[in-house]
């Protein structure tokens, strides 16, 4: 007695790894603009249920498959087009007033709009009493002392006391200038 035996081929079963890249490179697609966002929110659904790897394929088939070509395509226009802003900073940067820092003393140097502190900053964005400079174990100390328009040491905003050294740039309001330390005088 002979048994028949028939063979049935299945398709393989889609891997997670073959549907996240798809998903992957319409998610690319849609970032760059190639899709619009209901194309690419249909396609994602038709990802998650297709049972085939043509059909994945066809989800994808004009977007292209290799991305590094387009990362660098728009990491090179991303550095490009910030440039210019790039410049603009230096540029200012470079020309922004000295701000000596004083010699070391045991008292701290009030900066504000005040005529009693020890540096008077006459600008309409810098506070009555706006910031404080501290020497401290050889190094200087910058501290907001709650100033409306704040404080900030190379960009970032103040909070609590933070260390400062010549070359940074440190701004009160509006008002920025570029630490510098004072020559040193040679011995009498």
């Amino acid at each position: 007695m002979t048994s028949s035996f028939e063979s049935h081929t299945y398709p393989a079963r889609l891997s997670d790894a073959q549907r996240d890249r798809v998903l992957g490179v319409l998610r690319e697609g849609a970032a760059q603009g190639r899709l619009s966002h209901d194309t690419f929110m249909r396609r994602m659904e038709l990802a998650l249920i297709a049972s085939r790897s043509e059909q994945l394929d066809a989800l994808t088939a004009d977007l292209g498959h290799d991305g590094r070509w387009s990362r660098q395509l728009f990491r090179a226009v991303s550095g490009v087009s910030g440039f210019p802003e790039r410049v603009r900073r230096a540029w200012r940067a470079e020309r922004l007033p000295k701000l000596l820092l004083p010699a070391p003393s045991p008292h701290p140097l009030r900066i504000g709009r005040d005529p009693g502190n020890g540096l008077r900053l006459s600008h309409e964005t810098v506070s009555r009493a706006h910031a404080e400079l501290t020497a401290h174990g050889g190094r200087w100390l910058l501290r907001d002392l709650g100033s409306t328009n704040g404080t900030c040491v190379n960009g970032q905003r103040v909070t609590g006391a933070v260390p400062v050294r010549e070359g940074d740039q440190v701004s009160f309001g509006r008002m920025t200038f570029r630490l510098s330390a004072p020559a040193l005088r040679p011995p009498a």
